[in-house]
């Protein structure tokens, strides 16, 4: 059976979600604010960009459309890992990514109401004072001790 995401968390169904962390050149993180007018946590600050996996998309298409839509960036993310996710308004599976963007950064309106790029030093303190969705700080955690793993 196919349900929309609006149904699977309606009736607290897993489903798939699939972010990516972007860094640019020189490491930064982009940070962005969540368009007003999104029914699911508007206005909060984000540290990463995603949506729903469609049926028969793999995490990696659906994170690069993502990114495409919300960004106008055109990048292939490299998935570093899933997890289940017990944040936010239902459990998913969160598979999660990083891409490295070098090209200019179009933002969706509609989408994103601000975004820049900051430190890993500059998010710390922005994730303790900004608003951000409740998924941020685990997924932001899991991506730091993913990468000093992996160093």
């Amino acid at each position: 059976m196919v349900v929309s995401r609006r149904q699977a968390i309606r009736e607290g169904w897993l489903h798939r979600v699939a972010v990516t962390v972007c860094r640019d050149a020189r490491g930064r993180i982009l940070v962005h604010r969540r368009s007003e007018q999104l029914s699911r946590f508007p206005g909060l600050y984000e540290v990463v960009v995603g949506g729903a996996v469609d049926v028969g998309e793999s995490y990696e298409q659906a994170a690069a459309r993502e990114l495409a839509e919300e960004l106008g960036i055109r990048v292939l993310p490299r998935l570093l890992f899933t997890f289940l996710n017990r944040s936010g308004l239902s459990p998913h599976w969160l598979g999660v990514h990083e891409a490295v963007v070098l090209d200019m950064v179009a933002a969706d309106p509609d989408e994103v109401a601000w975004h820049g790029w900051l430190t890993e030093q500059e998010l710390r303190p922005a994730l303790l004072e900004w608003h951000f969705t409740p998924d941020s700080h685990e997924l932001f955690s899991r991506y730091l001790a993913f990468r000093t793993a992996r160093s």
